[in-house]
């Protein structure tokens, strides 16, 4: 793929951060007292730890603050933004490392974060926090394993907890969930395996454990979960220190796994669900992204999937072709909507739809770069996007592209 494609969307700047354009699942802004707007990107892996880029001129971005990792046996994956803190997810690549865990920054001034706690959930059987949601400012809302937690299957290691962050030096947990028969502690019996292949769990597949937490303040009474392999599962969280399970939908099997993000539309009450894709060259297409109706939320029914391109045509191009992150919608600079749903598609790229008939969803605007350059792939793999309020669109490469603005126009 040399050349962009495009459709109702305008590149405005690419940065490719300092040469360390491999873009995690964590994207955030920042807008400060002095009303300069700092984009937070988290890194695929090391050696960076974060990056902030004023995009105050979308067109002319400018890094502010690059920072690193530890050592190199980590990553940084995940990061959200409240006010003028910032919280950084902690994952290690061996069980028992540190420091594996929730990091908070005071980013007041954005040319120099200061850390301003550490909440640790390093163990035996823990790699620590993948993926995290903090938009109130008061709890964060976490994908992590813990010093207390031993699975009972390897891959299923990370659950959902809740966080207490009023007081930054003192963290503590409130409050978890685990999928039912995943801990050695369960009576439950063990779910059955959607890839019972042991090669199969090798490369990445085959797991019970929790990816996004979405809760928003409007409905803070309900988490949205999205749990790999489990799909999807709406949590009472009324009481904090007591979850309930409100109900679960999965299409795994006969589907492939990796339920990935769970995205309310409330005043609808529509949930759109994405499932990730994991392998390069279509191996594990399809992966789809899912519209379900949960005007009932006991009994959540799928009526449409958002239309991709062909997998003849896309998932031979290299790299991986399917649903990933979405727009979420989070409180905030942020761009919101109950029609206009926008997703990173890795070598398909950034694509916009509209829910207006969430029966026959629509495509109305799509961005396809080239490959970048010193990519471990040949082409784009548009890994995580975020909208502001001005509908401007910033889109980040797994590997090696970097920052990606855009304006859409539909």
């Amino acid at each position: 793929m040399s050349e962009t494609q495009s459709h109702n969307m305008t590149l405005l700047s690419h940065n490719d951060l300092s040469g360390f354009g491999g873009v995690g699942e964590g994207m955030a802004l920042q807008v400060t007292n002095k009303d300069k707007r700092i984009l937070w990107i988290a890194h695929e892996g090391p050696p960076k730890n974060f990056t902030g880029v004023d995009v105050s001129d979308p067109k002319n971005t400018k890094i502010v603050c690059q920072t690193e990792l530890p050592h190199q046996n980590m990553r940084s994956n995940s990061l959200e933004v409240t006010g003028d803190i910032l919280a950084v997810a902690y994952q290690v690549y061996e069980l028992g490392l540190e420091p594996a865990g929730v990091e908070l920054f005071d980013i007041s001034e954005p040319e120099n974060p200061k850390s301003i706690g550490f909440h640790s959930t390093a163990g035996p059987h823990s790699r620590g926090v993948h993926c995290l949601w903090f938009v109130d400012g008061e709890y964060v809302h976490m994908a992590s394993g813990a010093p207390d937690f031993t699975p009972r299957h390897p891959r299923d290691d990370q659950f959902y907890q809740i966080i207490d962050v009023r007081n930054p030096s003192k963290m503590e947990e409130v409050g978890r969930w685990w999928y039912p028969g995943t801990s050695e502690k369960d009576d439950a019996p063990p779910p059955d395996r959607i890839n019972p292949d042991p090669i199969e769990e090798l490369r990445g597949g085959d797991a019970f454990r929790l990816h996004n937490a979405n809760i928003y303040p409007s409905h803070p009474d309900r988490a949205y979960l999205g749990y790999i392999d489990g799909g999807a599962v709406i949590l009472d969280i009324s009481n904090k220190s007591n979850p309930q399970v409100v109900s679960q939908w999965s299409p795994h099997n006969p589907y492939p796994g990796f339920t990935h993000t769970v995205l309310p539309l409330f005043d609808r009450g529509l949930l759109v669900v994405t499932d990730e894709c994991i392998k390069d060259d279509g191996e594990d297409w399809p992966k789809l992204t899912w519209v379900i109706d949960a005007r009932n939320e006991k009994n959540l029914v799928p009526i449409s999937t958002l239309p991709l391109p062909s997998v003849d045509e896309f998932g031979n191009k290299g790299g991986r072709f399917g649903s990933h992150n979405l727009h979420e919608n989070r409180p905030g600079p942020s761009f919101f909507s109950e029609e206009i749903i926008i997703g990173a598609f890795f070598n398909a790229g950034i694509r916009v739809y509209n829910l207006k008939n969430p029966y026959q969803p629509e495509l109305v605007a799509y961005f396809i770069p080239p490959g970048p350059i010193n990519s471990r792939v040949s082409t784009i793999q548009m890994n995580e996007v975020y909208v502001d309020e001005n509908a401007i669109v910033y889109a980040g490469d797994r590997w090696a592209g970097g920052l990606y603005v855009l304006e859409m126009d539909i």
